[in-house]
């Protein structure tokens, strides 16, 4: 009776164990990346592009805290949602990623694939500025801060494929495309950067 008893109150503190760890993790995730206009990550996953690193791999996981431009990854590291794993992402190249060819101020639309759907905030699209430096790591102080495009969702869950349609700013030569995806239901967003030239 003893030893049935120690079992039973040792299941219970086990039981009790894994409800505090299966609380503390959110039970769904949401990933996924830009395909128009390609972004790093998945000019990575298509081995477009070399020596990538992991993010080869996994395209969908730039996630990173929500809240930019007041908050989310550090300056420098926007690309790759301030994840190590991903630190290629950040690097420049010298101007050497593919750039998708754009028409200033023409009406776009832009292409998202969900690996996994999630409750969203909003998609916010951010460009660099006229005088931008191409060839240091993506920083705040390089990007418009008022996005060119916001779509909001209000909480709802998009579908597996994403698009929305919305006016491109004007700009010339080569720029950066900065898309953020907000969770709504967690602390998190996405971050793709796509390399497009203005014509």
């Amino acid at each position: 009776m003893q030893r049935t008893r120690k079992l039973s109150m040792a299941g219970i503190a086990v039981g009790a164990l894994a409800l505090t760890v299966s609380t503390s993790i959110p039970l769904a995730y949401g990933h996924g990346y830009t395909t128009s206009p390609t972004s790093r990550a998945k000019f990575c996953a298509d081995r477009v592009v070399q020596n990538c690193g992991q993010i080869q791999y996994e395209p969908q996981s730039t996630e990173g805290p929500k809240g930019f431009p007041g908050a989310g990854p550090a300056d420098g590291k926007l690309c790759s949602a301030g994840l190590s794993q991903f630190a290629q992402l950040d690097d420049q190249r010298n101007g050497a990623w593919p750039a998708t060819a754009l028409t200033s101020g023409a009406t776009y639309t832009f292409r998202w694939h969900l690996t996994a759907a999630h409750a969203t905030t909003d998609f916010k699209y951010y460009v660099t500025k006229a005088n931008w430096s191409p060839n240091q790591p993506l920083t705040r102080a390089q990007l418009e801060l008022v996005p060119f495009l916001t779509v909001p969702f209000n909480g709802a869950r998009p579908g597996t494929e994403v698009s929305h349609s919305g006016r491109l700013p004007n700009r010339s030569g080569r720029h950066m495309i900065l898309a953020v995806w907000t969770i709504a239901d967690t602390a998190n967003a996405f971050y793709q950067c796509s390399d497009v030239r203005f014509g």
